[in-house]
């Protein structure tokens, strides 16, 4: 499991009070490389909660469209992938799939791994997106290959959904009530 980031966290509403810029320099990471869902749900506050800022955050992209929500999707790394070979992944990305142990895989899992983002990319066009937490390496690699089988549009859609995940575990571990 991920350990909370070691940061101080802010009350949602210090953050709701923040400045636009302020806003969306705080938020930056919750959804990878994607400054424009936090600058859109800007627009909602003030937030009551880090439930309600996460939900103002999923409904911009869900507003976004297919176009914006497919850039969301191809932003984010592999899964022990290449970016992680070469350290180039972010802070938040690096320390969950660590608490999955990715950065731990054994040549037999890092090839199946290769494998498996490879026949992904090719089918559908853009990474495997999966909320780690509280994966092992087995059940992410069970997931992955059980994935392989689901259409095009499911498969957009459960990006969505564990992009989502994903968001909200990152804001727990940043913002209270």
């Amino acid at each position: 499991m991920n350990a909370p980031l070691p940061m101080t966290q802010r009350t949602v509403a210090e953050l709701s009070a923040l400045p636009r810029v302020e806003f969306v320099a705080a938020l930056d990471g919750i959804f990878e490389h994607s400054p424009w869902v936090a600058e859109s749900a800007w627009e909602d506050r003030p937030f009551a909660t880090v439930n309600a800022l996460h939900d103002a955050m999923c409904q911009a992209v869900i507003d976004a469209g297919e176009g914006p929500q497919l850039d969301l999707i191809s932003a984010h790394p592999e899964l022990a992938g290449k970016a992680a070979v070469r350290g180039e992944l972010t802070a938040e990305s690096t320390r969950e799939q660590a608490g999955a142990g990715l950065d731990q895989c054994s040549a037999q899992e890092f090839a199946r791994l290769t494998q498996l983002n490879d026949a992904y990319k090719a089918k559908f066009g853009f990474p495997y997106i999966l909320a780690v937490r509280g994966h092992t390496r087995t059940s992410i690699i069970e997931n992955f290959s059980n994935r392989l089988e689901n259409s095009r549009a499911d498969e957009i859609e459960e990006c969505l959904r564990q992009i989502f995940r994903i968001a909200g575990f990152r804001l727990q571990d940043l913002v209270r009530d």
